[in-house]
């Protein structure tokens, strides 16, 4: 409920920017845009789980970042099964997806993409940096990026902040 406004950043800047797969514009901000034309180009594979991508709608077959997107799911969707695609079903544990994207991504890094993901690969200690677009709106529900743990505290090292109109983009170091 409400979860619009964590993503309000994307359309309310000065700033045209143009996603790699030619899919969509976004209107951020000039510093938002610096930002992602930065990070963007590391990425080499995504990892996210069946809700977010039903959710999507798959992107039309085409993820945004224009990556090969590995999803953990229960069940392969029939309509992708056997298809050739960017996207991978893993069914068994976090730890395949997490496997699978690292030899997709060749040298680059392995994004992963959802709070209950995010938990799950905290969890098993397979992170070893957090971004996180801070937007200024407090939700009463949905599901929360660092809920249900369950594990002893992790130590983050702060590595980036950039101020940016509607959006604070933060980064930390999983400190191991």
């Amino acid at each position: 409920m409400g979860g619009e406004h964590l993503f309000k950043w994307y359309s309310s800047g000065d700033t045209d920017f143009k996603w790699p797969s030619g899919t969509m514009t976004s209107k951020v901000s000039a510093v938002s845009a610096a930002h992602l034309r930065e990070m963007i180009p590391t990425i080499g594979a995504l990892v996210m789980g069946k809700r977010t991508f039903d959710i999507a709608h798959a992107w039309g077959g085409r993820h945004p970042l224009d990556v090969p997107v590995v999803v953990m799911t229960h069940t392969i969707p029939q309509e992708w099964a056997g298809k050739e695609s960017v996207f991978a079903f893993v069914r068994d544990s976090v730890e395949s997806a997490v496997a699978r994207a690292k030899e997709i991504a060749g040298n680059k890094n392995v994004a992963v993409s959802a709070a209950n993901i995010t938990q799950q690969c905290l969890k098993a200690e397979l992170l070893d940096e957090i971004y996180v677009d801070l937007a200024p709106v407090l939700l009463g529900g949905g599901v929360r990026l660092f809920d249900y743990l369950g594990i002893e505290p992790t130590r983050l090292e702060r590595t980036q902040v950039i101020e940016a109109s509607g959006v604070t983009h933060l980064a930390f170091r999983v400190v191991k």
